[in-house]
């Protein structure tokens, strides 16, 4: 059996490749993006992705809450998670089936979740 794809979206380049780099540990199929514009060029090239991890404050032309709306939309069966240090994100700002998870978090934090979440 393939292992799940995750799309990390984050524009800090080092906390992306830590949790990219921890999640591959943890027998993820991992992809890269460093802002939602380029996280949607790549769910419509990836079908194989099943979750999204994204930060909310990013460059470009959508924050990581728009992304997660984009997602909720055009590709409801995906798995979102929305982290962010700044911001504490509610419910109804939340789309649907999405989860907020603050940072900072710990290393298993996101392999739990997407353990949870994808069987």
């Amino acid at each position: 059996m393939a292992s799940p794809c995750v799309l990390v979206v984050e524009d800090e380049a080092l906390i992306r490749m830590m949790l990219a780099d921890q999640l591959t540990a943890d027998h993820f199929c991992v992809v890269e993006a460093e802002n939602a514009d380029v996280a949607m060029a790549m769910l419509r090239d990836r079908p194989e992705v099943s979750a999204v991890i994204t930060d909310v404050r990013m460059p470009g032309t959508m924050d990581g809450l728009e992304l997660a709306r984009q997602i909720s939309t055009c590709w409801p069966h995906l798995k979102v998670f929305i982290t962010s240090g700044h911001i504490t994100v509610g419910d109804p700002n939340l789309p649907p089936d999405a989860v907020f998870v603050p940072k900072p978090y710990t290393a298993g934090t996101f392999a739990k979740l997407l353990s949870q979440a994808l069987n």
